[in-house]
Formats: C-alpha cells, structure tokens, sequence
C-alpha cells in the first residue's frame, strides 16, 4: 500500500531562489512541449509521443544550460505531466465533453516539481532532520511525525503564500488493523448539522468560510485597489492567499480529526453517497456546500476505514431522508421540515436521525451482499 507523508520544508534565501529557478525552467519546459505537440498537429497533423519528447531533452539542455541544474529525472517528469494533460483531453472528448485544451502556464504558475526515484534527487535524512535536493542543497525540514515505509517519488510544492513543502509516497506492509469495537454508525451529513450519527450524537457545522468571510472580502478589497504589476498588489494578493490557506488548515484539521474519532470507534460505518458536484449548482446552497467540505470528510473516512481494517460503505441517498426508519412508509419532505413525524406508524424523530438511521440500513445490506 502507498501512504503519502507531507513535510514543512524551511530553505534559506538562496535554497528558495534556487528552488524558484528550477521551477521556472520547468515551468519553460512545459510551455516548449506543449508548442511542439500544438505545432506538429497543426502543421502536419502528427501526435507526438511521450517518448519522442523525452528523447528531444538532451538537445534541450545544450540550447538552454539552465535546464542542466534541474534533476533529469524531473524534466522527464515534466514531459509526463503534459502527457497526461492529452490523455484527459482526449478521454473527455470521447465521453462527449467540452473540456478545455491543455493551456500553457504563466509566470509563477507552475508551482511543483516531481522526483519519480525519491533517493535519486530528494534524500532524507530523518536522524539530522534535513533532506538534500539536487541542484539546490540541505534543506531544513520539519519531520512532525516518523516517515513510514519505503520512500518511492517524493515532490517539492510552493504553496500560494510562498511556504515549502515535500511530500514523500512511501510503500508501507499491510496495516494492522484496529481491535474491534462491535459498534456500528450510519452518517447524514448536512448543512444544518456538519454530520448526524445513528446513535443519537452529532457534529456542529463549523462554517470555517463564513467566519473568514468578512476579512477575506477586506483583503480583496485592498488588492483591487492596487496595480497590477506592482509590489504591493504582489504583497496583498499574499494576504488574500493567506485568508484563504488559514480556511484550508482549519476545515482540514476539521475532518482530520473527526474522520479518525468515528474510524476508531466504530467497525462499520456507512455515510451517504453525494453527488456534490452537481449539488453545487444550486446557487443558493453552493457556497454552503463547498464549505462544509463533505467530499473530503468522506474522502478520508474511506482511506482510514480501509488502512484501520473497519468496514465502509457509500450508500445511495435517494429516499434516506423520506422513508421512515421504523416502518419504512415514505412521505415528501421540504427543506423546512425538520422533525419526521411519520403517518403510518407515529414515530417522531429529528429529520437527520431518521435519515442516518436508513443510511445504516443500507450500508448493512450492501455490506451483506457483498
């Protein structure tokens, strides 16, 4: 199995300068092969090959000897990444989309670089806490928890706010998995609750967004007031930035954090299947939606139920929130209506109880069936 394990890196000035380079040769490099490919299609309806490109790098490097300070492996890479730039274009147009041709990358757009041999240019040395990057030197990096298995790619990412990062995908042996609890959990996640146990318990939604809203709609106001080009529109688009990774941090330590309470304490868990994409484009509800993160919260409960050995079903929502727990008798619902009172039987029950109450039904047929 692969784990990926995420690193604060510190370098210096001339590390971070050396670092940027290399990301500006990469960032040249990209934009050169997406033209070749463009250019051979457009004069003599030819598609170049991943490996015609790569061959092509060699040359590369005597006509720009910048190229020569970055590792080889992660020009190579380079030449990947726009390889699978027109793979997803292609298989998009089969399945009869309109997705956008791969578009060439403006000045600080091009923010990580990849090294697919870890060892080969990205070596750790967890002991000195420091990891040597070729072309650029030892380089500080904060190790807040031990790296875990066998290093294989590692990439070095530039955030928006100008920090440093590494993130190693290791190979690790088969997880152990967690002792068994006997307990089992059906999750309704919501607006009004972030998330609504079976058993009674629920999650407040933090609304990480709307409590940012009114200094993030400040620093934009004061960037728009600046010159593009400028120092200082470069500095305040920083504090945007800044709002922004301060949001981010916060809804993912969020579900982080919940995510691993619900894996431990419960070997079955079975939450509802949504379609948040198309959720959103419901223009009254979609800054809600986005900001209550249900895609990554459902995201991480997957991979921590499956890495712990728990059981985890995504359930179909349709008709959870309409059918009744007790007796299964279905009634329509508004979005007003928050008590179930169902007609059949008589039960009262808070509308996402009952709902988290059908998700765990299902959850527990599907996982029989299986």
């Amino acid at each position: 199995m692969r784990r990926a394990f995420k690193y604060r890196l510190y370098p210096n000035k001339r590390q971070a300068h050396l670092l940027s380079q290399q990301l500006e040769e990469c960032r040249w490099l990209y934009n050169h092969l997406l033209a070749e490919r463009k250019a051979a299609w457009e004069n003599r309806q030819e598609s170049l090959r991943l490996y015609d490109q790569q061959a092509t790098l060699p040359s590369l490097k005597s006509a720009r000897p910048m190229l020569a300070q970055v590792n080889a492996q992660v020009l190579q890479n380079v030449a990947v990444r726009i390889d699978l730039a027109f793979q997803a274009f292609f298989r998009r147009c089969r399945a009869g989309e309109k997705p956008g041709y791969p578009r060439f990358r403006g000045g600080g757009r091009y923010d990580s670089i990849t090294y697919p041999q870890a060892q080969s240019g990205c070596k750790l040395d967890d002991v000195a806490h420091r990891v040597r990057l070729h072309g650029v030197g030892v380089v500080k990096i904060l190790l807040h928890r031990p790296l875990e298995g066998t290093p294989k790619t590692a990439t070095v990412t530039r955030s928006s706010t100008g920090k440093w990062y590494v993130c190693f995908s290791c190979e690790c042996p088969e997880p152990s998995p967690l002792p068994k609890t006997g307990r089992q959990v059906g999750i309704d996640v919501g607006l009004r609750s972030f998330a609504t146990f079976s058993t009674g318990q629920a999650i407040a939604n933090p609304r990480f967004f709307r409590r940012e809203e009114h200094a993030l709609a400040k620093a934009q106001r004061r960037l728009s007031k600046e010159e593009k080009g400028t120092p200082e529109h470069a500095r305040q688009r920083k504090v945007v930035a800044r709002v922004h990774e301060r949001i981010t941090w916060r809804r993912g330590d969020f579900t982080h954090q919940h995510s691993r309470r619900i894996v431990n304490q419960f070997d079955v868990i079975a939450v509802e299947d949504l379609s948040v994409n198309r959720m959103m484009h419901n223009y009254c509800l979609a800054k809600s939606i986005h900001d209550a993160a249900w895609s990554q919260f459902t995201f991480l409960l997957s991979y921590k139920a499956a890495w712990a050995g728990r059981k985890y079903a995504a359930v179909n929502p349709a008709y959870t929130t309409q059918d009744c727990s007790q007796c299964g008798h279905r009634q329509a619902l508004t979005l007003s209506d928050r008590t179930y009172t169902c007609r059949c039987c008589g039960i009262v029950l808070d509308r996402d109880l009952n709902a988290s109450m059908n998700i765990l039904s299902v959850g527990q047929h599907a996982l029989a069936s299986a």
